[in-house]
């Protein structure tokens, strides 16, 4: 093995990511460059003479240990991962078809209404933008719904295009949803996957979610209401146009029924029945997987029943099925990417580098953590997306922070709020591209009006996370008593 110095490794690792984000900010495809980015690493990796794999699995050619690799990662990320979250775009894209999704917004905006001021409605509509994202995972589809919603309903009450096209722009930015597919990939480089995603995503995401959600609101309200000013611009009154649906007002709930499932079956529901032994019995704990069958299924029932139509209620499932082999090409196989350019990050010494940069620093955790929160969202701005640079470097953090001796969660948290803030701050990314579009406004003038709530947003995703999740887990913090207790002499 050829050894270099880390800052050779740091400086292969962030060219290769520059021209990366390059030509995904050049509209290339964000899997295929990643895909290329990971492989050309590699290669890098195999002419300095290190492994690829484990030497277990290694075919004893280090040019083959690269196709072996890449088949091992089809099949680790279409299975288990990847079919979570192609049935979660399925789920979505089903509730949207039938008409579940427009019931939600319908439902939501009729209120805002009656609000009089408008930086106080603004204000409320970003609330409830937020709350929608619940029900569409898409921050581009949910910025598309609330332009033909919302945006109506706040121009026509004096907010200006600006600002209600920020607001529209802004509610994914923050994941809010426990059932997201960037909250489980999270949780699995968190080491809290399966039984341990309810705490992950409750206990310690949704707390610092909230918190972030709050104080983007208050600096969407003096930011909006300041560029209004400064830039003395005239709100115009529009027409709002009923939102008309052909559904029950309780299909409403429906969108809602993952979140609802998780929490029933969490197997920590008592039962008023006990086994044989005496012992209570609990609502069994069921896979996300398993719950968004069961709410599928039920949905479809109440489909039937509506209409005794069973072709109708097919042709709905399978606008399911479509958007599932849609997410596997868009993300899924974006995952496989990622999943390749992090592993040629990896052997290349990039994170070794990143490590000792750390240290060296003097900061240790907390500046380890900075470093990758910037590192996410400059990449997230510069192509535009939040999966592929959270992706790419969520990865290598079990191995991070394993060498580290820190936890993982401590670095997870805050990249993974900063790649979707940096998102809605990025003037390529598809959500501004699209609610810009609609607005007739410069996409730069609609990132000028989020940047500032998106930066507040991720100081206080950062302060909250310092704050509410531990640097060390306790079985780490044992570890540490243990080796700092002093030898017992005889």
């Amino acid at each position: 093995m050829v050894e270099v110095p880390y800052t050779v490794n740091l400086l292969i690792g962030a060219i290769v990511a520059v021209a990366v984000g390059y030509y995904i900010m050049k509209g290339y495809s964000a899997t295929g460059v990643l895909m290329i980015g990971g492989i050309a690493l590699l290669l890098i990796s195999i002419s300095l003479g290190r492994p690829i794999i484990a030497p277990k699995d290694s075919t004893g050619f280090l040019l083959l240990d690269v196709f072996e690799y890449i088949k091992g990662l089809l099949s680790n990320r279409a299975a288990d991962l990847g079919m979570m979250i192609m049935i979660l775009c399925g789920f979505a894209a089903y509730m949207s078809h039938i008409g579940a999704n427009d019931m939600v917004v319908k439902l939501a905006s009729h209120p805002l209404k009656y609000i009089n001021s408008p930086y106080v409605l603004m204000i409320a509509a970003y609330f409830v933008a937020c709350l929608m994202s619940l029900a569409v995972s898409s921050a581009t589809g949910l910025g598309v719904l609330l332009m033909a919603t919302l945006f109506p309903v706040m121009v026509n009450v004096g907010i200006s295009r600006g600002a209600a096209t920020a607001i529209c722009a802004s509610p994914a930015a923050i994941i809010l949803s426990p059932t997201s597919g960037d909250v489980i990939v999270a949780a699995e480089a968190s080491n809290m996957g399966g039984p341990k995603l309810i705490e992950f995503a409750f206990h310690t995401t949704l707390p610092i979610s909230i918190i972030a959600i709050l104080a983007i609101a208050v600096a969407h309200f003096f930011w909006q209401r300041y560029l209004d000013k400064k830039e003395q611009v005239v709100s115009e009154k529009l027409d709002v146009s009923h939102i008309v649906t052909r559904v029950p007002v309780f299909y409403a709930i429906l969108p809602f029924l993952p979140i609802i499932g998780v929490l029933i079956f969490s197997g920590k529901i008592p039962l008023p029945l006990t086994d044989a032994e005496g012992v209570q019995k609990v609502i069994p704990s069921l896979n996300i997987i398993t719950i968004i069958i069961i709410c599928m299924v039920v949905t479809a029932v109440i489909e039937f029943l509506r209409s005794f139509k069973a072709k109708q209620v097919f042709d709905g499932l399978d606008s399911a099925y479509k958007a599932m082999g849609e997410a596997f090409f868009t993300v899924v196989m974006l995952l496989v990417a990622a999943g390749i350019f992090a592993q040629g990050l990896n052997t290349v010494g990039f994170i070794t580098g990143l490590i000792h940069l750390a240290e060296t620093s003097g900061g240790g955790t907390i500046v380890m953590m900075l470093v990758l929160v910037v590192i996410t969202m400059l990449a997230a701005i510069a192509t535009g997306s939040g999966n592929a640079p959270f992706y790419a470097f969520v990865e290598f953090i079990p191995k991070l922070a394993d060498q580290m001796g820190i936890n993982p969660t401590y670095l997870v948290i805050p990249m993974l709020q900063a790649s979707n803030l940096g998102r809605s701050m990025s003037p390529v990314s598809g959500v501004i591209v699209a609610t810009s579009g609609m607005a007739k406004i410069s996409p730069f003038e609609i990132v000028k009006r989020t940047s500032v709530p998106m930066i507040v947003g991720l100081l206080v995703v950062i302060i909250a996370s310092h704050i509410m999740v531990p640097e060390y887990t306790p079985e780490q913090l044992q570890q540490q008593q243990s080796s700092q207790r002093a030898p017992v002499t005889p």
